[in-house]
Formats: C-alpha cells, sequence, structure tokens
C-alpha cells in the first residue's frame, strides 16, 4: 500500500531590505512586468500541487505594503496561511516562520523571495529528497574556478569539481530543522538552512539546481529578471519554455577498435570507426542537447577536421555541451535513447552508461532512460556492420 504524500509547508523569507538593488522600496516589492518581485514566488508555490500551505515572513514595517501590493490582488493566494514578523537577519525570519508551523506539518521547504524562477520540477525533487533524506537543497556545479581570499590576496585554489554553489529551495523534516535551531546558540548564525543541519553533523543530499533560478540581489539582477521574464513571455502565471532536441548517429563496426558505448568499453571483438572514440550514443545524445537549444550538432561544434578531438573521449564532448548549455541557463530535464545493435548483449551495461553520462552531465542517473534493441538480422545493423543510436532531449530554456 502506498504511503500517503506528507504534508509539506513552504517559507517564504521576505524581510529583508535588499540594500543592494538601491531606492527606497525593498527588492521584494520592486516591479517585474507590472507585479511585485515577491509576487512571482509566491504565484510559484501557490501553483505547486506538492505544497499545501505558505508561510510568508516579512519586515514588521511592510504589513500594509504587503497586504496592498502582493496580496491584495483579485486572485490573492489561498495557500499563504499566516503572515509572521521577520527578524533582522534571514535565519530569524526562518525560525520565526518554522515556529508559526504545526504538528501536521512534515516537510519544510525553505525558499528565497528573491528567487522568482524556480521551477515547479525543482520544488517537486527537493521535497521529494527531503522526503527519501530528511535534508536536501538545490545546488548547482561551480562553472568558475574558485580561489580562497584573504585580504585581497588568494589563499588557495578550490578543486572546481568539489564545488556547488547553494540554491534554495531547501528542504527538511520539521523535528530535523527545529533541532538544529534548538542548537544554535547566541550570536552563531547562519547563511541558510543547510549550514545548520550540517552542524548537526547531518548529510545534506543535494539536488541538482537551476542556472535560471538565480538570486536578484543588484540593479543589474533586476534588469536581468525584467528580460528574462519579458522574453519567457512571463504574464501572471509562469511558464516553462521547453522545446525537444532529437539526434540520430551510426558508425561501422572495424576491428582493432575498442567498442565504446555511453562512455563505458563493452567487450565486443570489434569497435567503431571514427574521428573521436566514435561513441554513437553519446553522439545521439549530443545532437539531441545542441538540437533542443539551436546550436547546431556536434560537427558543427567539434569538427572531424580538428586534430584536438582525435581519439577523445566523447564523455569529454558530453560534459562541455552540458557546460554550454548550463552557461546559457538551460536545464536539462531528461535524456531518452536508443542503441540499435545486433551485437553484443548491451542490457548489462546500461546501468554504467547512465551513471557515466548523469556524473558529466550533472544529472540525476533517473533522467537519462537508456534502451538496447536489435533490428532481428534486418539491415547494416542486422547484418553486424555497424551500431546508430537515436536520442531524444527534453530541455527548459
Amino acid at each position: 500500500m502506498p504511503m500517503p504524500d506528507p504534508n509539506v509547508v513552504a517559507i517564504i523569507p521576505a524581510a529583508g531590505r535588499g540594500r543592494r538593488v538601491g531606492g527606497e522600496l525593498p527588492k521584494q516589492y520592486r516591479p517585474l512586468q507590472g507585479k511585485p518581485l515577491l509576487w512571482h514566488t509566491l504565484n510559484l508555490f501557490e501553483g505547486c500541487p506538492v505544497v499545501q500551505g505558505i508561510i510568508l515572513v516579512i519586515h514588521p514595517e511592510d504589513r500594509a505594503l504587503c497586504r496592498e501590493q502582493v496580496l491584495g490582488g483579485e486572485e490573492g493566494f489561498a495557500k499563504v496561511r499566516q503572515v509572521v514578523d521577520g527578524g533582522a537577519e534571514r535565519f530569524e525570519s526562518v525560525l520565526a516562520g518554522l515556529q508559526a508551523t504545526g504538528e501536521a506539518d512534515e516537510i519544510i521547504v525553505v525558499h528565497d523571495a528573491a528567487r522568482p524562477f524556480v521551477s515547479a520540477a525543482l520544488i517537486h525533487r527537493v521535497i521529494a529528497a527531503a522526503v527519501r533524506y530528511d535534508a536536501a537543497i538545490a545546488a548547482v556545479p561551480a562553472i568558475d574556478t574558485i580561489k580562497e581570499v584573504e585580504e585581497k590576496v588568494v589563499v588557495r585554489t578550490l578543486p572546481r569539481s568539489r564545488m556547488w554553489c547553494a540554491q534554495t529551495p531547501q528542504a527538511f523534516r520539521r523535528e530535523l530543522l527545529q533541532e538544529a535551531y534548538s542548537r544554535l546558540t547566541p550570536g552563531e548564525g547562519a547563511t541558510d538552512e543547510a549550514g545548520l543541519i550540517e552542524r548537526l553533523g547531518k548529510p545534506v543530499q543535494i539536488v541538482v539546481g537551476e542556472h535560471k533560478n538565480f538570486k536578484v540581489t543588484t540593479v543589474e539582477d533586476l534588469a536581468e529578471a525584467e528580460w528574462r521574464m519579458s522574453k519567457s513571455g512571463e504574464t501572471e502565471k509562469s511558464r516553462d519554455r521547453r522545446r525537444v532536441g532529437q539526434g540520430y548517429d551510426v558508425h561501422r563496426l572495424q576491428s582493432g577498435r575498442d567498442l565504446v558505448l555511453g562512455g563505458i568499453h563493452v567487450d565486443h571483438p570489434r569497435g567503431l570507426e571514427g574521428h573521436s572514440d566514435a561513441d554513437v550514443l553519446t553522439h545521439a545524445i549530443i545532437d539531441a542537447l545542441l538540437g533542443a537549444t539551436g546550436l547546431g550538432d556536434i560537427g558543427r561544434q567539434f569538427p572531424d577536421s580538428d586534430p584536438a578531438y582525435k581519439d577523445i573521449s566523447s564523455l569529454i564532448l558530453l560534459e562541455s555541451v552540458g557546460e554550454m548549455l548550463s552557461k546559457r541557463g538551460v536545464e536539462v530535464l531528461n535524456v531518452d535513447a536508443v542503441i540499435v545493435a545486433q551485437s553484443p548483449r548491451l542490457a548489462p551495461y546500461l546501468g554504467a552508461m547512465s551513471d557515466a553520462m548523469s556524473r558529466v552531465l550533472h544529472l540525476p542517473s533517473e533522467r537519462i532512460s537508456l534502451k538496447a534493441t536489435t533490428t532481428e538480422g534486418l539491415g547494416f545493423v542486422g547484418r553486424e556492420e555497424g551500431i546508430a543510436a537515436q536520442a531524444v532531449a527534453l530541455v527548459d530554456l
């Protein structure tokens, strides 16, 4: 018998002053497409079916402003069950929201008021991870090299492969978050709730976030937010811009070559002929991702006339494509691919292939679906002259 869905309450801390954007009006009340920034964030959680209630935490001086500009519209927000006063620091505001929750509230999800571009899919994934692991946060892998600096002098360079940039939403079992706050001593604080959980020695699960889910902090961020909403046609209801791409590739089988599929070496007397490692599966997925984002194909991005790509691992090319998409704010939602080969039997390798590609794309492996089939002896595949692959990718722009 399936377990019932947990009761989920979102805390939206919106008590900050947002001084870095300038002006008298706090940033969460600055207009974007005719509505306050805070309105857009609340609207996302109002429309998220896995969230049952919202606790809004505001500055006590903003009550009239919030009521008139955010909560007083014709539509309103049915899920906002309480509006409470926050503190001088963010962690104090989250604590005020936590104290307004009840025993029936099992999962607490915290989200910055100034992140109006989070998708419902990401909210759902973070909550699902918290249900399974007790604590989970959205985060994206660092793109730039990270330096530790003291008095404007570099102390050391941190390993970028291990660096992730934390985002919200962050979700936790209510009792775990309460315990973390109860352990705070006077003068202590935290820049996010995950930091409090870490102090308990408890693990915090990472859910791959979205580069478009940025926090509006500066005047430039406000301009970027306005442009993004205008570009995507955002009005009163948030809509994802999703695109589908497809890829197809085929390579001839050749003696004296290793057979590499999905970045995994497959035991077979012949491999695939090509300029790179001729990984036909990864090539098809690359073409699907590039096609979904209007970036051409693998031949345009990595021409076989360039000696730099001679015998290169196609996983390196896939990782490069993933970084290319991340820099453009593109989120890969899922990949579905099929390998068409008469032999060898590929089923035992599919899990390893999915894991290898999920690592370079920084995606959960369940978002990469792989299958293998034969042609029942028909055609060039049936005659074991070559191997083909087809792929479809869904991305969110």
